[in-house]
């Protein structure tokens, strides 16, 4: 059976999804298990057969712009694929005790930290690569075990496909470009996602209606989001994104209310201060390449 709340909030998701660019498992998870209260492997298994019916056409594209590097989207894979469906039997076994739920948590805890940290490189300039995808030097070793790492978290949580795997690529090659950056995560994204989809169809706990659900809200969404995005101010949106990424994980992992309202304040806190210092130092630096322009 069609939910129709549930269609409205994979709606609302899917525009915070095509606005940031991030993968919708840190925050289409937690809102099903918070406010739907589906349980948490139904959850984990329904997000991942949707998102492998929808991350291969954004795939589609990068492929046809020359924006993804197959070397390292295959070693990423070697890794990454097998290591999800593992990943699928470890949700089964927590499922027991409701250590997805708590694994989940985790998860985007190391997401938000992933986007504090893709957030400080770009301040200071990266990812602002000029090769090519075929100018990359791949290396094989590290790359395998980021996708070994990521494959078990998106099995298990359905987290980390579009967020921490792409800070990992970004610390590992900070030559990609930005566009090189996202097409190569997201074509890799689409075994590693149909991988961990497959474990959940034969051994989660797959409900085809809330896939339904999902697809007819998300969809529109993204597309809506995607449209708009070049007129939003991306910065602070990830910055609000974050903020409640860590509220989700702490609800998750059973932090009482004070903690969770300090942990937020303080999030906040360093948000505000952080966005006046980059407004300032792009006013400075505006006002600095005014001056240096010549006289007519």
């Amino acid at each position: 059976m069609i939910d129709w709340a549930l269609i409205g909030g994979s709606f609302l998701v899917a525009i915070v999804v095509g606005l940031t660019g991030m993968g919708g498992g840190a925050l289409m998870t937690p809102m099903m298990m918070l406010f739907f209260n589906v349980p948490p492997l139904a959850a984990v298994s329904s997000d991942l057969v949707a998102s492998a019916v929808m991350k291969p056409v954004g795939g589609v594209v990068h492929l046809r712009r020359g924006t993804v590097n197959l070397r390292l989207v295959g070693w990423l894979c070697a890794g990454s694929v097998p290591a999800a469906f593992c990943g699928v039997f470890l949700a089964r076994a927590f499922a027991v005790t409701d250590a997805v739920k708590y694994a989940l948590g985790v998860a985007l805890l190391l997401a938000v930290a992933g986007m504090a940290i893709k957030a400080w490189l770009g301040s200071r300039g990266g990812p602002g690569g000029t090769a090519t995808p075929h100018e990359i030097s791949v290396r094989p070793i590290p790359t395998l075990l980021v996708g070994m790492v990521g494959g078990v978290v998106v099995g298990v949580s359905s987290v980390g496909s579009g967020s921490l795997i792409i800070v990992a690529l970004l610390v590992l090659y900070p030559a990609l470009k930005a566009n090189q950056l996202v097409g190569t995560d997201l074509v890799q994204a689409v075994p590693l996602v149909v991988s961990a989809a497959l474990g959940h169809l034969l051994f989660g706990d797959f409900r085809m209606d809330l896939t339904v659900s999902l697809l007819i809200g998300s969809i529109p969404g993204v597309y809506l989001g995607a449209r708009i995005s070049s007129q939003a101010p991306g910065g602070l949106i990830r910055a609000v994104l974050a903020i409640v990424l860590l509220a989700s994980a702490l609800k998750l992992l059973g932090a009482n209310d004070a903690l969770t309202v300090g942990a937020l304040a303080a999030a906040a806190l360093v948000t505000v201060i952080g966005w006046r210092l980059r407004v300032r130092a792009a006013a400075r630096a505006s006002s600095g390449s005014t001056d240096l322009e010549p006289a007519r």
